[in-house]
Parts: C-alpha cells; sequence; structure tokens
C-alpha cells in the first residue's frame, strides 16, 4: 500500500531504508567471512560488531511485551533490535520454514514495531526476509 516503484530498483516510502540498507550490508560481511549453518551466538556476536561499525543502535536481547487488546498478553526477546525501530531475529538452519514465519509475524503484529527482519545464515545461502506491518503507519 505504501510502497510503489518509482524507478527500477527504487521503492518510494520504503521503511526505515538507510537502516535496512545498513543492515543487510552487515550481514553479507559476516556471511562472507564465518558462512552460514554456525552457532546463532557467534552469528549474533560478529553481526553486532558490523552493525556497530555502521553506527546503529543495537540492544542484544531485549524483552518486547506482546499486546492484544491493548492488553500485554506475554513477552517476546528478539536477537536485536536496531534503532530501536527494527526487529531482527536470527536464524542458523538448511532453511526457514512457513511456521518460523508465521511465529515471527505474530510477534512483529503484537508489538508496537513497524518492521521485521527474519534473517537466516543458512549453510547455502544468506536469506533475509522483510516484514512490515501496515497498519501501524496511520
Amino acid at each position: 500500500m505504501y510502497n510503489y516503484l518509482v524507478a527500477k530498483n527504487t521503492v518510494q516510502n520504503f521503511l526505515y531504508e538507510k537502516e535496512s540498507y545498513k543492515i543487510r550490508g552487515a550481514c553479507f560481511r559476516v556471511y562472507n567471512v564465518l558462512g552460514g549453518g554456525i552457532k546463532e551466538k557467534i552469528i549474533e556476536k560478529a553481526l553486532l560488531k558490523e552493525l556497530l561499525n555502521e553506527q546503529l543502535t543495537v540492544d542484544v536481547q531485549p524483552r518486547i511485551d506482546i499486546i492484544y487488546n491493548s492488553e500485554r498478553i506475554g513477552v517476546y526477546i528478539p536477537d536485536l533490535i536496531i534503532d530501536k525501530k527494527i526487529i531482527i531475529e536470527l536464524k542458523s538452519k538448511p532453511f526457514v520454514s512457513v511456521a518460523d514465519e508465521k511465529q515471527f509475524w505474530g510477534y512483529l503484529k503484537g508489538s508496537e514495531y513497524k518492521l521485521g527482519l527474519l534473517i537466516n545464515f543458512g549453510p547455502q545461502r544468506l536469506d533475509i526476509k522483510r516484514f512490515a506491518h501496515s497498519n501501524k503507519f496511520a
């Protein structure tokens, strides 16, 4: 609804474009050095260094309230929060399942955040899935 193609490879109203670009670059640098399929904690530590080098603010494993009908119903602990805007959930699996995606989407919808990245450092490739909760744009 908010993303309209303006020119080749350019999106108008791309939510947190600069931050997203820096995060993607940091992920590719980590993947190019370490590869995938290794422990998530190791990936998290390397990615933290890269994100801080990009001058991003990073909260590691913060507690986020999950809200349902204006009431706190639980807590979610994502791997990282970037600039108090973007949730990052890291995986290190052969592939991210539909169940992983649905679970992440549920946490994003129940949180105050508009954007989340589900990032899998898989043994064959790096996969970055972007989830934007458009109902929060108003």
